[in-house]
This record gives C-alpha cells, structure tokens and sequence, in this order.
C-alpha cells in the first residue's frame, strides 16, 4: 500500500475532521515557543550562571521556528490565514529563510518528493555521502550562505526559481527587500548595545548544526521514488523535540497528508501504525546509522 492508497482507506468524514485547522492549539504552542526564546534570551543578557550553555539552548529554539514556518507554508497552524501568513514571515526572518519564497519551495519538494532533478530540496544541496560532505553540511554553513545569496538576489530582482509562479515574483522582491532593511536597523543597534549578538546572532549559529541533523532524518537515505512511505521517515522521538519540531518528526505523516495540521498527526500517526516503511527510534540511533557506513571520499 502506497500512501495514496493509505488516504483513500479513510473516510471523508473522518479526513475532514482531521484537516480541520482552528486558531487555538497554534496560538497555545506559539506562546510556548516564544516564552522560551524570550526567556532564554534574559538568562544570556543578564549574564546569568552557565549562560554559555543557554546560547546553545537559545539556538536550537530560534532555528526550530524553521518547523513553523514550514507549516505555515501549508496554512495549516491557524485558521485565521493572516496569523499563517505573519507569523510565517516572523519565522522566516528570524532565520534568514524569506517565507513567500520558501512557500513555493516547499510547495515543489512535496509535489516531487525525493525525485532527482525535480525535488528542488535535492537542487539545493544532495544529501552528504561523505565525511567532508556531512561536516559542511552539519556546519550549517552552506544554510547561511546559501539563504543570504537568496535573500540578496531576491532584493535585487533576480531570477528566485523556476518553482516560482509570475505572479508571486514581485511578493517575492518586496519581501527580500523589507528583510534586508530590518537585518540593517538590527545590525545598527550594535552600535548601541550587543544585546541582539548574543540573544539572536551567535545562538542562531551555533543552534544551526541542530536543525541539520534532524532535518536530514527527513528523506536522508530515503528511496528516490514516489511513495511517501518510502521517500520520507517518521523519527520516534520525545516530547521536547516534538514541541520544539511542532510534531513534524511525525513526517511520513505530514507528506501523506499534508492538509492535517501538526497538532493531528499524533491522531494521523495511530491511524497510520502498520504502514510505515522508514521510521527511526531517535536521532541519535538515526545519526548513528548514517555516518556508520559514510566514506571519506566519493566511489567513483
């Protein structure tokens, strides 16, 4: 059974009732996610006890807004589609990842999941296959290089994709340009107070690295075909990583269905047990598996 196969065994009202949005549970899990950056953020600017240890904490629940804005692409955390909207384009600039741009991304890596030469997630850089690969990849530094060569040649009117419709480009123009002036007044107030370095700057590089290693549990030595239950993995993870993920480690899920909002697919998930192909318990045993067998150069 594809996962095709696997939708058209629930029932309409059934599906219904899990495509259904609504405002609350998002705004609940938003306020969550913001307590904690705002929280963190005054540990490291009073200087508090191990506040070195909290940038690390600080950034992983910065990059992870990465999963919100993911689901906002879908408009599927609220009902209200402006709150998808804006607190879209809020992720997107914490981050560097231009929320309108990134919706029509997104948008073609489900469309040709996993699928060389069409996936344009596979475009943008393979998965590693080998150690020096893995390193830069896991550095997420090829994500900061990448996202401001974007952001920049999208303020200035080039060519965004070819998975970008005409009538979004301009969106597109005026939204890399109002990051780039936000980016600009955030950079003058150094003059003033380091406050933003060490509360934003620093944590989103060193949270980085996090965000890749799970990111590439997605469809990392997954099947390059068709069938969501074999080009993507479910990982079985804890809560902490599930809130901060908002359930997206549920992924085979979310590719099969991707109309269900994250606080369903826990259900989506009990209805679909006995069906996944690619599932990891964690992601250390996930990780651990991965770099086993990598070499240190490519067989040609």
């Amino acid at each position: 059974m594809d996962h095709r196969e696997f939708a058209a065994t629930i029932a309409k009202e059934e599906l219904d009732a899990l495509n259904e949005t609504a405002d609350a549970p998002g705004l609940v899990h938003l306020a969550g996610h913001l307590v904690l950056i705002f929280g963190l953020g005054v540990w490291i600017s009073l200087g508090l006890p191990l506040w070195q240890v909290v940038l690390v904490a600080q950034g992983i629940t910065i990059c992870f807004l990465f999963t919100l804005e993911h689901e906002a692409t879908h408009k599927t955390p609220f009902k209200t589609l402006w709150l998808n909207e804006w607190v879209g384009r809020f992720c997107g600039l914490m981050i560097l990842l231009p929320f309108t741009w990134f919706r029509y991304f997104h948008l073609a890596h489900h469309r040709y999941t996993n699928i060389p030469g069409k996936d344009p997630e596979l475009e943008a850089g393979a998965k590693p296959e080998t150690w020096a690969e893995y390193l830069r990849f896991v550095s997420g530094l090829p994500y900061w290089w990448g996202m401001a060569r974007q952001t920049l040649g999208n303020a200035l009117g080039r060519d965004p994709g070819r998975y970008i419709p005409s009538h979004a480009k301009a969106r597109v123009v005026v939204e890399a340009r109002c990051m780039l002036v936000v980016y600009g007044l955030a950079l003058g107030s150094l003059i003033f107070t380091p406050v933003l370095f060490w509360v934003w700057v620093v944590p989103c590089f060193v949270g980085q690295p996090f965000l890749r290693l799970y990111l590439l549990a997605e469809h990392g030595r997954c099947a390059f075909v068709a069938n969501m239950f074999e080009n993507t993995r479910t990982t079985y993870t804890n809560r902490i990583i599930r809130f901060l993920a908002w359930n997206m480690p549920y992924h085979v899920e979310h590719h099969s269905l991707p109309q269900v909002p994250f606080h369903k697919l826990p259900e989506l998930h009990g209805r679909m047990v006995g069906h996944h192909r690619v599932t990891s318990n964690g992601y250390a045993e996930f990780t651990a598996g991965y770099v086993g067998n990598l070499p240190t150069t490519k067989e040609v």
